[in-house]
Parts: structure tokens; sequence; C-alpha cells
């Protein structure tokens, strides 16, 4: 059976494309999608690929990825920096996390630097572009197959 990876986009990540080519480049969120599916299927995973601006609703997704799915992959844009429900919804999924981030938030202004994800993903993918997924997916690869073997 396959182990199905939760790949969560928070706000504005549906604007990629059009919001700041400069720093967040051409593709889109369903260019990013489809090089994910290419990515997960070539390494034996399933993926379920969703976006939304609204903090609940990533929330109730995370809460209920704790029965359906085997890992997490976020990039949590903004609420990276100010989401404690999404850091707590994390830790009650009790699945590896990896957080991804399309620029290098350490590069960026200072508010950027502080990550609540990252205090629970076992692994931060950042300033990559949106090659950052397909890393992460790589990651998780390794450690579900290293789980199962357990």
């Amino acid at each position: 059976m396959r182990s199905k990876v939760l790949i969560l986009n928070g706000p504005n990540l549906n604007m990629l494309g059009l919001r700041q080519p400069e720093i967040y480049g051409a593709e889109t969120l369903k260019d990013v999608q489809a090089n994910c599916l290419t990515r997960a299927q070539a390494l034996g995973l399933e993926t379920d690929f969703r976006q939304s601006n609204l903090e609940g609703e990533l929330v109730t997704w995370i809460q209920e990825s704790r029965t359906n799915h085997d890992a997490i992959i976020i990039n949590a844009g903004a609420y990276t920096h100010t989401s404690v429900a999404i850091m707590d919804a994390l830790l009650v999924s009790e699945l590896p996390v990896v957080e991804v981030h399309i620029s290098n938030i350490h590069q960026r202004e200072e508010f950027r630097h502080q990550s609540y994800i990252s205090k629970v993903a076992y692994g931060i993918v950042v300033g990559f572009g949106t090659l950052g997924y397909e890393m992460a997916l790589e990651s998780l690869a390794q450690k579900l197959k290293s789980t199962q073997k357990a």
C-alpha cells in the first residue's frame, strides 16, 4: 500500500505565478501540484494536494490527516509566523511534517524569521523555489520507508 502525503498550502499560494514573481517565480500552484504528483508517483507515494486562505480550514485538514495520511508537507504561508493553532494541530496529528518555503525566509523581513511550524517539523526546505516541494517528498519517502521497516 502506498503512503499518502498531505501537501498543504496556506494563504496567497493560490496566487503563485502572479504574486511577486521575482520572489516566488512564474510557476502556478497547479504547476507545483503536477510536479508533486509526478515526483510522488516515482517515489511510490500518493499525494493529497490542497490550498486554503483560511486558517481554520487548514487546522481541520491537519486534524483529519491523523487517520487519513502518513505524513504532511506544509507551506503555511504567512500563517507560518503567526499560527499557534496550526502548530498545535500538527502536534496532534503525530505525523512526520516537512515545512516548505519557496523563498529563503531568513533573508527576508525580520518577522518572517520566526516559524511556529519549524518547532514541530522534522525538516525544513527553504529558498529552493518550488523544487522545495519535491525535495520534501524525497525526504518523506525515505523517512516513511525507514519507519515501515522498523
